[in-house]
């Protein structure tokens, strides 16, 4: 979907490169992730993670889009150092999306985890079904996008007892995305990726976590083989600060995107078959 928010935008903004811009923008995240990533000193546990995510994304006309996203995650636990051998988490995500040009994008989805063993939440089974609200809005340039992504969850998960709860988390991100050898996110291109989100829980105080969630930065980047498929690789660095002391999660993500997966099988095969009818 970077593909098709950058060039929906870009159709509508058309402005020259501003290197000075870029300057600033990378010393605000600089600054940004230094202060916030090491405000809290003590380190107590560290993890260490493997994600990989399948992401499956459709235009459906100007305006809307959906997406379905299928993904696991594997992680050493207080009982086991080898990342692989314990899968604590498989999800699904199914999303709708709603372009509002120039610069906003809205979206809602559903989604269910399968959580076990999972460090942050306890060494137990704990299914979570998820309702997300959230709201892109766009700065455009001709070599880079930057973007904030403002997201609210509902959570209705199984609690130690086997009891399911509701709780709200509050998610602010702010992203960084930059073609490297071309001026857009096309086939060939590759592409340099920036993050930094904080993570709010209202009245988590009640339950011994603090109102700080979470933080989370992440650096990497992305090939697009084609226009409609390409493959991100990016390091996660998550802080979880805690009453009883802090979580560390050093993750490296996997994540593979195909645009139209099925209308562009579905035209290949069709050329392939009317190629056939013609030589013969």
């Amino acid at each position: 979907m970077i593909i098709k928010m950058y060039n929906i935008s870009c159709q509508l903004i058309k402005q020259e490169t501003d290197r000075g811009g870029v300057m600033i923008i990378f010393l605000f995240l600089f600054l940004f992730i230094f202060i916030l990533s090491f405000s809290v000193k003590a380190q107590n546990t560290s993890y260490n993670q493997w994600c990989n995510e399948l992401q499956f994304a459709r235009a459906i006309n100007d305006k809307w889009a959906g997406e379905l996203w299928l993904g696991g995650t594997f992680s050493s636990t207080d009982n086991e150092s080898r990342v692989f051998k314990t899968n604590i988490q498989r999800y699904g995500f199914a999303w709708v999306h709603y372009y509002f040009p120039p610069r906003w994008k809205f979206s809602s989805s559903l989604a269910y985890y399968y959580n076990k063993n999972v460090p942050d939440i306890g060494q137990y089974y704990s299914p979570e079904y998820r309702l997300t609200l959230q709201a892109n809005y766009f700065i455009h340039k001709t070599r880079y996008i930057l973007s904030t992504r403002m997201r609210g969850e509902i959570r209705y998960m199984m609690n130690a007892d086997s009891v399911f709860q509701v709780k709200y988390r509050y998610r602010q991100m702010l992203k960084f995305v930059k073609p490297i050898n071309g001026k857009v996110l096309r086939k060939g291109v590759f592409y340099f990726i920036t993050s930094e989100e904080l993570c709010f829980k209202p009245n988590a105080k009640t339950t011994g976590v603090t109102f700080f969630d979470r933080n989370r930065f992440e650096i990497g980047g992305g090939y697009l083989i084609t226009d409609d498929f390409q493959v991100e690789l990016t390091y996660l660095n998550e802080l979880l600060p805690r009453d009883d002391g802090n979580e560390i999660y050093n993750a490296v993500s996997l994540t593979i995107t195909f645009n139209n997966l099925f209308s562009n099988l579905k035209k290949s095969l069709t050329s392939k078959s009317s190629k056939e009818n013609q030589e013969d």
